[in-house]
């Protein structure tokens, strides 16, 4: 079976689109990883409405990306943080290799928004595909083969 012949219906980038696909709750997870947690500074900070922010941070919780902690200031009603959970943390070289690929392609002429450097040596950090083999080669898309996995359905015709 070929990549042609083979079901799309559950490959597993779709599955992850259907998750984080949209544009807000990409920017709600790059918020989360740089230290926002409060309704009101993802609100402020994004620029967007009430009603789209509290819809994509009701799917990030459902999906289990985020979870939501009370917090209460001092004469105020109880409110909620949003906090990354491990399944959110693990998309990081996700929004990673986004920044790496904006910064190269789409970037401001006075160089990149954000400096994202390794804090023991202050080294710049880059997303790399390696071979997990003895040789650790870092690989192009031409130095791969690609087959149908255990998962792969043949795909319905008619």
């Amino acid at each position: 079976m070929n990549w042609l012949e083979t079901d799309t219906e559950n490959c597993p980038v779709r599955r992850t689109l259907d998750v984080v696909g949209e544009k807000w709750s990409l920017l709600i997870l790059r918020e989360a990883f740089n230290g926002v947690r409060r309704y009101d500074e993802f609100r402020h900070h994004l620029g967007l409405s009430e009603a789209v922010l509290a819809d994509r941070l009701r799917k990030l919780v459902a999906a289990g990306l985020l979870r939501s902690e009370p917090y209460r200031e001092p004469g105020a009603r109880t409110r909620h943080e949003y906090r990354l959970t491990r399944k959110g943390v693990d998309l990081w070289p996700v929004l990673l290799a986004l920044k790496q690929w904006g910064d190269t392609h789409a970037a401001e002429p006075e160089g990149p928004v954000l400096d994202i450097r390794h804090g023991g040596c202050g080294s710049p950090v880059r997303v790399v595909v390696q071979c997990e083999g003895d040789e650790r080669a870092v690989l192009t898309p031409r130095d791969v083969t690609v087959r149908p996995g255990p998962a792969a359905r043949p795909r319905r015709t008619g």
